[in-house]
């Protein structure tokens, strides 16, 4: 599903995968690179089945591409380093935080917990949950 997603510009099932009600805090890496991608703190549930993030922890990591695929007009959202398809980003977020939902696969992501980002060599964001 990994391979899939990240390589192959698939969507895993909704509903059905690892981080969609999943609130621990922590930040969430690209599954290729290891490049952090989003934080807990900018985590909600948008009932859409899959993660949903109000914004990227950084922004230049996050590319945006055009897509027409599947008889829609969307933007996906890559991962700049490893180019890694992610998911879509949509105008329908929470408007108080900037109104965007960053609609992202699983699959393309790996969980950093909040105790394990210093040992994991990420330690300059435990000040984000601090």
């Amino acid at each position: 599903m990994q391979y899939y997603v990240t390589q192959q510009n698939g969507t895993e099932p909704p509903y059905r995968n690892e981080y969609d009600q999943h609130f621990d805090e922590g930040i969430y890496v690209d599954i290729v690179s290891g490049k952090p991608l989003f934080s807990s703190r900018d985590k909600y549930d948008a009932g859409c089945g899959w993660p949903a993030f109000t914004k990227p922890i950084e922004a230049p990591e996050v590319t945006e591409h055009f897509d027409e695929s599947h008889g829609m007009r969307r933007v996906e959202v890559r991962s700049k380093t490893a180019n890694s398809h992610l998911g879509h980003v949509f105008p329908d977020g929470p408007k108080e935080q900037g109104g965007l939902r960053y609609c992202i696969n699983s699959a393309a992501l790996r969980f950093v917990p909040v105790d394990e980002l210093e040992a994991q060599g990420y330690g300059e964001y435990v000040s984000l949950f601090r």
